[in-house]
Formats: C-alpha cells, sequence, structure tokens
C-alpha cells in the first residue's frame, strides 16, 4: 500500500523527525496538533485557545489531504491537566457537528512546549 506525506503551511511545521500527516489508502492519520499559531510558531495563551488552535491545524491538514473535519473517525486527545476536559470538551464539541469521532481523552505528565491540549486524529476518506 503507498502513502503520502501531507504537508500544509497553514499549520505548523513538525517540531520532530515527523510528518503533519500520511495518507494510506482510505486513510488519513494526522499527527498530534498542538495548539500552536503556524504563522509566529508560538502557542496559543490557555487551554481554550489552544484546543481551537489545535483543531484548527487539523482542519488545514485535512483540508491539504483533500478531505473536512467530516471525515474524522477517531482522535485522541492528550491533556496536561484533566481539570481542562470540560473546557477542551466545549471546544471540541463546537468542531464536530452531527456524527461525532469515536474519541480517548488522556491525561499525560507533559506535552512538547509545554503544551496543555493536542489532539491527533484518523480520517477516513
Amino acid at each position: 500500500m503507498s502513502k503520502t506525506v501531507i504537508a500544509t503551511a497553514s499549520a505548523p511545521a513538525a517540531i520532530g523527525p515527523y510528518s503533519q500527516a500520511i495518507k494510506s489508502g482510505a486513510h488519513i492519520f494526522c499527527s498530534g496538533q498542538l495548539g500552536i499559531d503556524p504563522a509566529t510558531g508560538e502557542l496559543a495563551v490557555g487551554v481554550r485557545a489552544q484546543a481551537e488552535r489545535s483543531l484548527l491545524n487539523m482542519k488545514a491538514i485535512a483540508e491539504a489531504a483533500g478531505a473536512t473535519l467530516d471525515s474524522v473517525v477517531k482522535t485522541t486527545i492528550f491533556l496536561a491537566d484533566m481539570a481542562d476536559f470540560a473546557v477542551v470538551n466545549e471546544v471540541y464539541g463546537s468542531f464536530f457537528k452531527g456524527e461525532k469521532p469515536a474519541r480517548s481523552t488522556i491525561a499525560v505528565a507533559g506535552l512538547p512546549k509545554g503544551g496543555l491540549v493536542e489532539i491527533e486524529a484518523i480520517l477516513a476518506l
């Protein structure tokens, strides 16, 4: 099966040896997105703004692959503090209308660049 690297300047460049996303067959595997503004390279301030920016980055990557957030079938949310669950959940719900993707939410000891939230996704075409 072939794989294609997905990359867009509308989302932050990878900060390590990985791709923003990989398209393989009828699926797109989107790497975890922090709440980094692609124009400045800086984290948004606060968990609400970081969650929104993370999902905007994911949307940009999906669009670069010829998809939309409606194509998302599974997400994983990583939180630096589970106390932020309700806020992130509210932001997340504003991005996914209709049928919601399957999802896991995990509290972690830390995220790159001191991020408060990171979201990864699998999309089906």
